[in-house]
């Protein structure tokens, strides 16, 4: 039976993408919980036929590799791989405004240089309060770099795709995993999606954090509360850089990386992420992530430097794509071996090994299971051993049992 748009919410399995609502003809809106996350309302009944096209095209119900590209061998760790690179921008503003090197934004230029799209759909600080997200639509360099850098907030980028598919010009579609998951969902049942969208580029995703972890952040960092922040970024700047508030009497408050994302933003982080298969981008054309560097442990250093990243193409269109940027002068990048990916994203290396016994834990408590389909999960299980799993099991149990308790 096709679950409803309210019971995949109320599950904990709602991502906050927006796809949902961006089919729906206007009787399904997104809007802020008073948890800070974005969620689907229906405005209206909803008829059956729409129930059961949510219910196949979520992603935070549905990660199917059957939905991929499959033309690149498969690592049952870092999902499909054509060629794994470290890469940056030459535009040397672009590099230090964007938040790892600027690898992103320089095939998003070239992109829209050479005309192969007319326009790039991506996330960035809203005009009206820029301690929120919204959508941006950018057509040239410049929209580009002011929409560039990590945005660790929610944000739904397909709830308005029916008017991108309906509108003229082809489009790039950046976004996290389970956007372009999502996207490629929606590409499978229509076929106006591979017409508009000849490019889907992802970053790495390590969870997303509620409206509330900004708060939290802007109030770690002294600003006063019922300041006029008039600009904030979470970083860039320099690499990892700095999350930075603007307030309008010109005053500046900053944090560090390590603090405000190690320390702060990730106890914010909603409960689809916490039994997210796929933070890696394995749906993408490209995924672009932080290249750190490490220590001598193989540990990553988050000690500010000039900005690199780490680059998997994952189809061959998407490897065509990073080639033609790089010959055309707006990239640069050396190889790097698979086995480096392990040091310098250790937390993704360790998440999908412990899905399993997460998903367990839902079931335990009386929620169907999403659907996470040929992405080696099993696999993964295995190589973290039982001990890591049967913890990771117990602690999820215990934080759902918590939320069932009444307030």
């Amino acid at each position: 039976m096709a679950r409803r748009v309210d019971q995949i919410r109320d599950a904990g399995l709602c991502s906050g993408c927006g796809l949902c609502a961006g089919v729906s003809g206007g009787l399904i809106e997104m809007g802020e919980t008073a948890d800070g996350y974005q969620r689907p309302h229906a405005t209206a009944p909803l008829p059956a036929p729409l129930v059961k096209r949510v219910d196949t095209i979520c992603p935070g119900l549905n990660i199917d590799r059957d939905n991929a590209v499959r033309d690149a061998e498969y690592h049952p760790v870092w999902g499909p791989i054509v060629e794994t690179k470290l890469g940056w921008s030459t535009d040397n503003e672009l590099r230090r405004n964007a938040s790892s090197g600027g690898g992103l934004s320089g095939v998003l230029v070239h992109l829209i240089e050479t005309g192969q799209i007319d326009y790039v759909v991506q996330t960035a600080m809203s005009d009206e309060s820029p301690v929120r997200n919204a959508l941006k639509i950018s057509t040239g360099r410049d929209g580009i770099f002011q929409s560039a850098g990590s945005r660790y907030a929610p944000s739904s980028p397909l709830a308005d795709i029916a008017a991108r598919l309906d509108a003229p010009g082809r489009f790039a579609f950046v976004g996290k995993p389970c956007d372009v998951a999502g996207l490629r969902n929606l590409a499978s049942v229509d076929p106006r999606v591979n017409e508009k969208v000849p490019y889907m580029l992802a970053f790495m995703c390590a969870g997303v954090p509620s409206y509330k972890g900004t708060d939290a952040v802007l109030k770690a960092m002294g600003v006063p509360q019922g300041s006029e922040v008039t600009s904030f970024r979470f970083r860039g700047d320099g690499w990892p850089g700095y999350a930075t508030a603007v307030l309008a009497d010109g005053s500046r408050y900053q944090m560090d990386y390590n603090t405000s994302w190690g320390t702060i933003l990730n106890r914010f982080l909603q409960f689809r992420c916490k039994v997210c298969p796929d933070g890696t981008g394995e749906f993408a054309d490209i995924t672009f992530a932080d290249g750190w560097h490490c220590d001598e442990k193989g540990y990553p250093l988050f000690e500010e430097t000039d900005g690199r990243s780490l680059v998997i193409t994952r189809t061959r269109r998407g490897a065509a794509l990073f080639d033609e940027a790089e010959a055309s002068g707006r990239v640069a990048s050396e190889p790097v071996p698979v086995r480096s990916i392990h040091h310098m994203q250790p937390f993704q290396a360790k998440r999908k090994g412990l899905v399993l016994s997460r998903l367990a834990a839902l079931g335990s408590v009386g929620h169907r299971p999403p659907r996470f389909r040929g992405l080696s999960l099993p696999k993964n299980a295995r190589m973290l051993g039982a001990a890591q799993n049967a913890k990771s099991y117990l602690g999820t149990l215990r934080r759902l049992l918590k939320r069932r308790k009444p307030a």
